[in-house]
């Protein structure tokens, strides 16, 4: 059987490093061997974190990688005009909520002329060579990453062009309810109807649309009732099995209780109220403990808050993802900080991959919370709830050191959420709708393409 040939779009790729390369190389490392023959169209000079030349070394070379040139703003400058614009920063409230700066006419202005997202300056060089690969390189189906949202964008140019091309949208974030506050420029109504239009141009073009959480899958769903349920589909992120250790006992260099926290620290992971907890908890309580942040934080008063602790806290920065991980595995507990109920972050996932028990300050009416109760992998505090979060590290002071007798993790649902299992079963689901375009293309017909309104 030839192999079948899958376009995937993704704005960051490696070298880039960051968590949102993760899912994007973990198609490339696995497909191949799923009987997909992968082109990769990518951003040469991608706006990230950082750099991980470490995860580009485990792309098989049968995948091909284009990489084109994008007008967007470096990462840091994109990150000062979005406090200018923004005015007052955004915070989570005791509710989650988020509470946002309202920009003056100029800034609202400037936020603009980049709607969707600064992305959008891609978008004419992405939409022409993607138009080009499809047709050098007979392809048999796309598959588009995002964020950023300015790549759906692609859908209905596709649609109008290979009216017959499956297209699989891949949500690594949910938008509307959640990211549009988080992520974008601006949060005017223009933008907003701008971002409406555009994801609902996308879902009624594409042929499936695929979530990383229920959660995600159920809320996009809902804003497009009259399309098929069957269109929407979860497939959640994962983990590397082999770059975890699973011991137990960590070298304690520190003699201290050490939680790591990896990945980048931003409003959603907003750790204020964590460290209000920590302060309350008695002198002889805060001594025992070490808490390491590995990764971007991304404003300074999340820094400062950390800070605020002293010599409980390590901050490691950025570092490319084995370095990360390394420094995961020594440790005596992994650290959640969520103040979402849609969205289950990345490193959710290279925590229950490393054996290691969660604390977790979350929303106890997220996906987190709910996966950490089914995979029996950790304990759980309301992030809005000072007391809360103060009793569950009284908890684990209490347990004293490793290994914790009630700590059971369920490793068969666990072993669920391995990359390489979670690909076979991606790869599958290309192959099943490329199998069914082939088979309805001759009976398909231009009216029922769905347009904007649906």
């Amino acid at each position: 059987m030839d192999p079948l040939k899958v376009l995937l779009v993704t704005y960051s790729f490696p070298p880039a490093g960051g968590v949102g390369v993760l899912r994007a190389a973990s198609f490339a490392r696995y497909f191949p061997a799923e009987g997909i023959r992968l082109e990769v169209l990518t951003a040469r000079n991608a706006s990230t974190v950082g750099a991980d030349p470490a995860l580009l070394r485990e792309i098989p070379s049968e995948v091909t990688i284009h990489r084109t040139v994008t007008l967007d703003l470096p990462f840091g400058f994109k990150k000062g005009i979005k406090k200018l614009i923004n005015g007052k920063r955004a915070t989570a409230g005791k509710a989650g909520e988020l509470a946002l700066g309202k920009p003056n006419l100029f800034k609202r202005a400037l936020a603009d002329l980049l709607l969707p997202d600064p992305q959008v300056t891609w978008l004419p060089v992405l939409k022409r060579v993607a138009r080009r690969i499809i047709r050098d390189r007979a392809i048999d189906l796309v598959l588009i990453t995002v964020p950023p949202f300015s790549c759906l964008l692609m859908v209905e140019d596709l649609r109008r062009r290979f009216p017959e091309l499956p297209i699989v949208v891949d949500f690594r974030d949910e938008w509307l309810a959640t990211a549009f506050d988080l992520f974008l420029f601006s949060h005017s109504r223009r933008a907003r109807r701008v971002a409406q239009r555009i994801e609902a141009g996308a879902i009624g073009n594409a042929t499936t649309v695929v979530a990383v959480t229920e959660g995600q899958r159920q809320q996009i769903r809902a804003r497009y009732p009259r399309q098929s349920e069957d269109k929407f589909i979860l497939i959640p992120n994962g983990f590397e099995p082999g770059r975890l250790q699973h011991n137990v006992s960590p070298a304690r260099r520190c003699g201290r209780i050490v939680a790591s926290y990896v990945g980048t620290v931003y409003t959603l992971t907003n750790p204020t109220d964590l460290v209000e907890a920590l302060l309350q908890l008695p002198p002889e309580v805060k001594s025992q403990f070490l808490l390491r942040f590995i990764g971007h934080i991304e404003e300074p008063r999340f820094r400062s808050a950390l800070l605020q602790l002293g010599d409980m806290v390590e901050l490691k920065g950025f570092m490319p993802h084995r370095e990360a991980l390394a420094l995961m595995n020594e440790t005596d507990y992994v650290l959640l900080i969520n103040h979402d109920r849609q969205n289950v972050g990345g490193k959710f996932y290279d925590y229950i991959g490393s054996g290691k028990p969660i604390l977790g300050a979350v929303d106890p009416r997220g996906d987190a919370r709910q996966l950490i109760e089914e995979l029996r992998v950790g304990w759980w505090a309301d992030i809005h709830d000072i007391g809360a979060v103060r009793n569950l590290f009284l908890d684990a002071s209490a347990r004293g050191k490793p290994p914790f007798p009630d700590f059971k993790p369920d490793t068969a649902k666990i072993a669920q959420y391995e990359r390489g299992a979670l690909a076979k079963r991606y790869a599958a689901l290309l192959h099943s709708i490329a199998a069914s375009a082939r088979e309805n293309e001759p009976a398909r017909r231009p009216a029922e393409r769905v347009g904007k309104g649906s």
